[in-house]
């Protein structure tokens, strides 16, 4: 099975043309120099042969036009001068980078006569993909190029001989070089190493240095990943060294760009379909705090500090919350009293770059990224193994009838993992070979996946294949010693070449039905330089938080998948890349979208000066032209004069809402192009929906004439006193309803797994997720293994009833099995409802005393507060001297309706939405009533009324707790009044049946 190459696809043939136009003007020319002859393996200074190598005779204003027009048909910044000979190409992972330049240096040969071309890559993976893709497209280039004559070699220390054919032949010469063979040495090429000879003088070479014999070609270089390559003092020198025409940069991660000519990002590539989507999943534990889980997130030098992710008691529900920390802290005083965390005390935090740490006086470290307490890890990786191979198989037979055979790939951080030695020295199975083999023969013995498991005979008739030969269909990529034992490795050793060239040969073949092999196992080796267009699904088996970056850990699985015959097969349909991650699908896109912003330089919904500049427009002639720069820049100006956009070019909410309302306008002269214009605003805004228009905003005031008005501070007389309150109820009472309600609504099972599953797209607005692929799916697995905390000391905490009461309501309910199944969230759930139970006691029994006339809420706190609100959106403009403010801020349609009615209704002398300070204490929490409203009756006597308007649009009722704590008010009220009515209603015409 050989993968087909397609030599017509338009975002190539882009890239290529925009690096080939650089010279349009180029004539064919070569130049010539000297090279000593060969003879017996030794070059002799006598009988010189010719040398063939690159000549450029185009002047820099001539190159710098032909850039600058190249860039303006692609919609880039346009070089304001050459400044270097040095091109960038930047290209997402998965779009056949690796083709696209191959197939520029043949239409720079055709076009111009360049022959001689070096390709620069930063490791051995990448050198490694590049030997590869030269080998399987030599046939592909020979039927596109009329067999023109040509021939690649990977640079070897050992084998010079080489480097004479580079030189003096007249065909393409292509020569690959690792960045290491000649940047280690550069500065001191006396050294006796293999990796300096290219810099040393050599007898063979005629006394010439074989860098020097390699520079007089004036080669083009091709930089595979110059982030990586030319990425420091020497290796730049060195660089220099070879004396290249010009310097060819290709990346989709580039941390510079020169001259970038042409643009492919991961937003384009996802847009058009060029790629997999990406689809991330998670297994995690569902309600489960019971153990002492601690990440640390980062750490700050001043003051010394650190942040820690810990799972904290609020109110009676543990919740899992990032925190600040500093030595001597203790995360048991922190997490609210958690027994799981004594012990926890900070004792060191160390800040040193790429050491950092936090030590426990319990004698603990744990390093940035890490974390304890995970629930039983095993078994979450376990179970990250069983759901691959399940995506596996639900994906193999929906393409399998298509000729694509799906493969699976798992990223270790231990080699031992997968593949160990006894004592003897034998190969032995590591835990996840073994969980492999034993989950994989007990989910394809399901009933769904039996026809993966047939094939049809000759005679037309299906025979079984044998399932239980389970070694043959995984298989492990790891880097060997020098005995053949494979260890554990970074990527860039000798030893790792093993590895790389193991499965490079086998790109192919793995593609094959006739392979079995479908998952693979690797360490470090595959990060970069290696894919396969089939990899459907990637797990990630670390013993921590993933340590690799999610754009390479993605990118090993990005290409579009090819079937039996070699061919593409496109669409989102069938092209969707299933990541087994170590965290949520929120947090995945979170970290997504700021490694693409990181390293492609993207700002998700920023305009730049030049983004109008290539909308196509016809000139005089009727000729298709382009917008250009100049005219691109003017807008940009006008959107930042109109304040459509900031000094950093961030699209406001004003430009989304003029949009969204149609009143967007452009300058008068480009109204021809509004259409144009507006899409591509559009596209980097992203949704529409839900913005507020800034000029919208206003700041409301305080109407000082009811403020002052006799009516106001007689309401305010009314409703201004504070108050404290005690509780009296019948003991034997509360523990027989609380036995009650825990029995009939309590019940805690076993802890359960989750398995999450969403799918994310890449917009010009951000890394977003598609809400309706969102999937939650419970999975069962064996019981953890935990210590049961202190369940009596935890509830005294957060009810303050005696331990007595609370061990009669444990006993008596019968429930402490749920306790012994998730002890955490027994402990939360009886917590609630012990506190509910309470809470209907405590409003039966409470009685409130005001605390004196001194005690009570200003009337000058009006003054202090700065209201705003949105005319459009949740305002409503008041009548004058009818509230106390110039408008209404509401908070729901019911609050709207109110202020509306209130508005209207001439009964209503006054009102006011009081404001958040004013709070009344009850024993379920503070409570802020909605309106105060003083109403006049017929005989001019005025009546004074706290109407509380919460409630839903959907006629649900307001929580229990709420309306508890309305009982409480009303208490509270008439202990300082007996002209205040507290009320319940939901419409105003239920409130006006109370006067």
């Amino acid at each position: 099975m050989k993968i087909q190459f397609e030599n017509n696809l338009e975002y190539q043939d882009r890239a290529i043309s925009s690096i080939v136009d650089i010279f349009e003007g180029q004539e064919i020319v070569q130049s010539n120099f000297s090279v000593a002859k060969m003879t017996n393996n030794l070059f002799h200074s006598t009988d010189n042969e010719l040398g063939i190598g690159n000549r450029l005779e185009l002047l820099d204003d001539e190159l710098l036009a032909n850039v600058q027009n190249i860039q303006l048909r692609n919609g880039l910044p346009q070089s304001k001068k050459l400044g270097s000979m040095d091109f960038s190409v930047e290209m997402e992972t998965g779009t056949g980078k690796t083709y696209v330049y191959l197939k520029t240096l043949f239409e720079l040969n055709k076009r111009y006569g360049f022959s001689k071309f070096i390709i620069v890559v930063p490791s051995i993976a990448i050198k490694e993909g590049v030997k590869k893709t030269l080998e399987i497209t030599k046939e592909h280039f020979k039927t596109l190029f009329d067999n023109t004559p040509y021939d690649y070699f990977v640079y070897d220390s050992s084998n010079l001989e080489l480097l004479r054919d580079f030189a003096t032949s007249s065909d393409i010469r292509i020569m690959v070089i690792n960045i290491d063979a000649f940047r280690k040495s550069f500065s001191d090429p006396s050294k006796e190493t293999k990796a300096n000879i290219i810099h040393r003088q050599n007898d063979r070479l005629n006394g010439q240095k074989p860098i020097e014999f390699i520079a007089s070609t004036n080669p083009i270089l091709i930089i595979d990943e110059p982030q990586s390559v030319d990425n420091t003092v020497r290796a730049k020198e060195a660089i220099e060294t070879l004396n290249p025409l010009c310097s060819l940069r290709y990346s989709a991660t580039h941390s510079q760009k020169f001259n970038l000519m042409y643009k492919l990002d991961s937003i384009d590539a996802y847009e058009q379909q060029l790629v997999k989507q990406i689809e991330v999943a998670n297994v995690k534990l569902e309600d489960s705090s019971n153990k002492a889980y601690i990440s640390l997130v980062s750490v700050k030098a001043n003051p010394r500090s650190a942040k820690v992710e810990i799972d904290i008691n609020q109110s009676g529900v543990t919740k899992r919350k990032a925190i600040a920390v500093k030595v001597g802290d203790d995360l048991y005083e922190k997490s609210k009293g958690r027994d799981v965390y004594d012990g926890y005390v900070i004792n060191d935090i160390y800040i040193e770059k790429g050491c950092e740490y936090i030590e426990f006086l319990n004698g603990e470290i744990i390093k940035i990224g890490e974390s304890i307490g995970d629930e039983n890890n095993d078994t979450i990786k376990r179970l990250q193994i069983r759901k691959t191979i399940e995506e596996h198989l639900e994906k193999e037979l929906r393409l399998k009838p298509r000729g694509i055979k799906v493969l699976s790939l798992f990223f270790i951080d231990k080699v031992a993992n997968y593949r160990a030695y006894d004592e003897q020295n034998n190969p032995i199975k590591g835990k996840y070979a073994l969980w492999f083999e034993e989950e994989f023969k007990a989910i394809s013995k399901r009933p769904k996946y039996q026809t993966l498991f047939t094939k049809e005979t000759p005679n037309g008739r299906f025979e079984k294949i044998e399932r239980d030969n389970v070694e043959s269909i995984h298989d492990g990529y790891f880097a060997q010693d020098s005995k053949g034992r494979v260890k554990d490795s970074t990527g860039k050793n000798k030893d790792d070449e093993s590895a790389f060239d193991k499965i490079m040969k086998n790109k192919e073949r793995l593609l094959s039905f006739d392979e079995p092999l479908r998952f693979i196992f690797s360490h470090s080796a595959l990060k970069e330089g290696w894919d396969n267009p089939n990899v459907f699904q990637i797990c990630t088996l670390n013993e921590t938080s993933s340590i690799m970056k999610k754009r390479q850990e993605i990118g090993r699985g990005l290409r579009l998948c090819v079937n039996q015959d070699g061919l593409r097969v496109r669409g989102f349909d069938v092209n969707t890349l299933t990541v087994m991650a170590n965290e949520s699908y929120e947090d995945f896109a979170r970290a997504l979208q700021k490694e693409i912003e990181d390293e492609e330089g993207i700002k998700f919904g920023i305009i730049e000066e030049h983004f109008f500049a290539n909308i196509p427009v016809e000139n005089e002639n009727g000729e298709l032209d382009y917008f250009g720069s100049a005219n691109s820049e003017v807008v940009y100006e006008y959107l930042k004069e109109k304040n459509y956009i900031d000094s950093r070019g961030k699209i406001q909410d004003t430009l989304k809402t003029a949009i969204k309302e149609n009143r967007f306008e452009v300058p008068q002269e480009y109204e021809a192009l509004k259409a144009d214009i507006t899409s591509v605003i559009t596209k980097i805004a992203g949704n529409l929906n839900n913005v507020k228009d800034a000029d919208d905003k206003k700041l409301i005031t305080l109407n000082k004439e009811v403020y002052l008005s006799d009516d106001f501070k007689a309401l305010w007389e009314q409703i201004k006193y504070k108050t404290t309150y005690r509780v009296e109820f019948d003991e034997a009472k509360l523990i027989e309803e609380c036995v009650k309600h825990i029995q009939n609504d309590l019940t805690v099972g076993k802890i359960k797994y989750l398995y999450s599953k969403a799918t994310n797209k890449i917009t010009k607005a951000g890394v977003e997720i598609v809400e309706d692929t969102i999937k939650n799916d419970p999975l069962n697995s064996e019981i953890i293994d935990f210590n049961l905390p202190d369940i009596i000391t935890y509830i005294q905490n957060e009810t303050n009833l005696t331990r007595r009461v609370i061990v009669d309501i444990l006993i008596k309910s019968k429930k402490l099995q749920g306790f012994k199944n998730n002890p955490q969230k027994f402990i939360d759930g009886a917590i609630k409802i012990i506190k509910k139970v309470m809470s209907m006691f405590v409003v039966d029994g409470i009685k409130y005393q005001k605390i004196g006339d001194e005690f009570y809420y200003a009337q000058e706190c009006f003054e202090n507060q700065e209201l705003y609100g949105y005319l459009s959106s949740n305002m409503v403009e008041n009548r004058p001297n009818k509230s106390l403010y110039t408008h209404t801020v509401y908070d729901s349609t019911i609050e709207k309706n109110f202020a509306l009615e209130f508005n209207q209704n001439e009964r209503v002398k006054l009102f006011t939405k009081l404001p958040n300070w004013f709070k009344i204490n009850t024993p379920l929490g503070s409570y802020n009533p909605d309106w105060a409203v003083v109403i006049e009756e017929e005989e001019g006597e005025k009546l004074y009324f706290v109407v509380e308007s919460k409630g839903s649009d959907l006629g649900i009722d307001i929580k229990r707790s709420e309306s508890l704590k309305i009982e409480c008010a009303k208490e509270h009220f008439r202990e300082i009044s007996n002209k205040i009515e507290v009320v319940q209603k939901k419409t105003f015409n239920e409130f006006s049946e109370c006067f």
